[in-house]
């Protein structure tokens, strides 16, 4: 996941410098090139997200996934009362609730038909990466509301904690419904063009 988004934003970060973007003097050209080979190098996101839902989730019967999402859980609990952050909560709460259903989904589906694991396997780590920075930023959220409501000096860096909180809960997590979408589209829609298909006639 971390590979994945951290091409997207190196691509971003090319594009501030408009058609200039990829010239060497800017440096920014070797992050693009960085980035692109880290999705390979440590395991190609494909392989990655096959470890993740086969090995590491289903294999356990979802218990290495309930160890977090219990943490999760737990934090959502704790601060369900806490106006400063129930914008980052509620959403919070739902999501991790939603990320236990679908691994139920998945892995159901995996039973009657294996390729349901690999047909789901990448938008599930990335569902997964997404709800994951989900919890990351509401706990950075709370902990910027509480030193803004104490007094601090730097009000400025805490207020930006809690405006790129805003902006990822508002602008990024939203693309985890795609992913759902996505992944509980089911197999056969990867597995029934026959392989002589691909030929194309070429």
């Amino acid at each position: 996941f971390m590979t994945e988004v951290g091409f997207e934003s190196a691509n971003h970060g090319v594009q501030i410098y408009g058609g200039h973007g990829f010239i060497a003097e800017w440096g920014m050209e070797q992050n693009v090139r960085d980035s692109r080979i880290s999705m390979l190098y440590e395991g190609t996101t494909g392989i990655q997200a096959l470890d993740l839902l086969g090995r590491k989730v289903l294999m356990t019967q979802g218990e290495a996934l309930k160890g977090f999402t219990k943490i999760v859980h737990k934090f959502c609990q704790a601060n369900e009362g806490n106006d400063a952050v129930k914008e980052f909560v509620a959403p919070l709460a739902a999501l991790n609730k939603e990320w236990g259903e679908l691994t139920m989904k998945v892995g159901m589906a995996a039973m009657k038909d294996r390729e349901e694991v690999g047909a789901a396997s990448v938008d599930y780590l990335m569902y997964s990466g997404y709800a994951c920075l989900a919890y990351f930023w509401a706990d950075m959220a709370r902990l910027a509301a509480e030193k803004l409501a104490a007094g601090t000096s730097e009000e400025a860096f805490y207020t930006a904690k809690l405006q790129t909180a805003r902006f990822y809960f508002q602008r990024i997590l939203p693309r985890t419904r795609t992913h759902v979408a996505t992944m509980l589209s089911g197999a056969s829609n990867l597995m029934d063009m026959k392989e002589e298909d691909f030929g194309l006639a070429y």
